[in-house]
């Protein structure tokens, strides 16, 4: 029996064009386009190999992505393969049921957000790889992360010291201010970043051969992230501080 698991699993990933793993029926490429069941006998299949986050909604790679349908759809997928709804299945189609789920989750998890979702884009592209982005200050914010840092530096110092309670509310109010400011840097950024999202989405409409426009576009976008990440962590950090 777990032979039979193991070779419908392998012959399900890797048969073209790809068969339904219970019927047979030829799926094509539909597994790479948002179709989570087979059309013939409605059993769940496996995720294809060139299955990305996108795909796994029905999406093209754009950027402009409809919240409130994006939310919709993944209601109604998590209701769909829900394990509990495969109790009375067999073990290979509970485990199609557990990984389509997990990846539900990863893919609704990152393309709600915009800034994960631009560079989860980056990373399909090939012009972000994970691990390899080195954190820099702006240099325009050299002056204002310096100052922040030393805010927080001076917090930290006066909680070893025991300081007396007022000198620490000033000092938890001078970096909930730059905290503030901080915010609503980071709040234009996002509108700067989601700003280049119709360039894109446009690209993709015109000129999808367009490779050197492309690449001009996605670097822009690759440029505002940084900003984007980096801003974004001084603030979880200020925040991490004044909570303690």
């Amino acid at each position: 029996m777990m032979d039979r698991i193991a070779t419908e699993k392998q012959t399900a990933r890797v048969t073209s064009p790809l068969q339904c793993w219970e019927c047979r029926t030829a799926l094509a490429d539909e597994q790479e386009n948002g179709i989570h069941f087979c059309s013939q006998c409605g059993k769940v299949q496996p995720l294809a190999t060139k299955t990305d986050y996108f795909s796994f909604f029905g999406l093209t790679r754009k950027l402009g992505v409809d919240a409130a349908q994006l939310e919709k759809q993944f209601h109604q997928l998590s209701w769909k393969l829900h394990p509990d709804k495969f109790n009375n299945a067999g073990a290979y189609e509970r485990d199609l049921s557990l990984e389509r789920t997990a990846a539900l989750n990863d893919a609704y998890r990152t393309l709600r957000d915009p800034a994960a979702r631009t560079e989860y884009l980056l990373r399909l592209e090939e012009v972000r790889k994970e691990g390899k982005v080195k954190q820099q200050a702006p240099p325009d914010l050299l002056e204002e992360v310096f100052e922040l840092n030393e805010h927080l530096e001076e917090l930290r110092a006066a909680k070893r010291s025991g300081s007396d309670p007022r000198a620490l509310d000033e000092q938890r109010h001078q970096l909930e201010k730059a905290r503030g400011t901080f915010q609503h840097k980071l709040d234009q950024v996002l509108a700067e970043l989601t700003n280049q999202f119709a360039a894109w989405d446009a690209l993709l409409d015109t000129r999808p051969g367009d490779a050197a426009a492309k690449r001009t576009v996605l670097a822009r976008m690759n440029e505002v992230l940084n900003r984007h990440s980096y801003i974004r962590n001084l603030v979880t950090n200020v925040s991490d501080e004044l909570e303690q």
